[in-house]
């Protein structure tokens, strides 16, 4: 065994590539599914609740979609720490923009915050954040800050580990102009058909509708999901 400053290294591998899979002590993250789509009016988040440390799963019930301001929320990746962090930060910013502006902000606003955010410190955080909501100005808007700090709009998108399950089903299923049931069903199914093929993604499904006329927070227990054959 080699050793080069806190790392051991055995046959040039470090400890944590050859550690067993059941070890507990790392970070907490969240191997997760989230996912928004947009609809004439306004937008629909999704997201399943699970939030696991290595292989233990440290909290079923997890929400992982975050209100930065009163129609704008974001669906948060990677590690719960640094999104927990980079979602506090912009909603910090977004209330001081609000002040300054004496109205609301705009969706595209808190995308950039958060893209921003995401690249200064790309080297240091692994967060990958869907910022989406409704502003009075472009109505209902998704936008995609992925792990190194892009930031790319578009109708819809999913993130998280078990999202690699689901890009045929959504490729499929997805088609424009889609109404407001039908784009709470799509994410429904989609994080539904996730959770069933992720060890990672578990727990309930929740969804949160934004439009003009505010938030609706929707909660499918796990034994009301979609039903598939797996």
């Amino acid at each position: 065994m080699q050793k080069m400053g806190t790392t051991s290294f055995v046959n040039g591998f470090s400890a944590s590539e050859w550690m067993p899979a059941d070890d507990a002590s790392g970070g907490v993250s969240m191997g997760t599914t989230i996912m928004a789509v947009e609809f004439d009016g306004g937008v629909v988040m999704g997201a399943d609740s699970r939030t696991t440390t290595g292989a233990y799963i440290a909290n079923r019930v997890t929400d992982k979609i975050t209100p930065v301001h009163d129609r704008i929320y974001c669906c948060r990746s990677g590690s719960a720490a640094d999104t927990q962090a980079v979602a506090d930060y912009v909603k910090y910013y977004l209330d001081l923009h609000t002040t300054e502006l004496g109205e609301p902000p705009e969706v595209s606003t808190a995308a950039r915050m958060f893209q921003q955010l995401c690249y200064s410190n790309k080297n240091m955080l692994m967060a990958g954040i869907i910022c989406a909501g409704w502003d009075r100005h472009h109505g209902g808007r998704v936008f995609s800050i992925n792990l190194g700090g892009s930031n790319v709009r578009q109708p819809f998108t999913i993130g998280g580990s078990g999202s690699s399950y689901i890009y045929g089903y959504c490729d499929a299923h997805y088609k424009t102009g889609m109404t407001r049931l039908e784009c709470i069903q799509f994410t429904a199914n989609a994080v539904a058909l996730a959770m069933a093929r992720d060890g990672s993604s578990g727990g309930v499904v929740r969804l949160a509708i934004i439009d003009k006329d505010g938030v609706e927070r929707v909660m499918i227990p796990g034994d009301k999901l979609p039903k598939f054959f797996v």
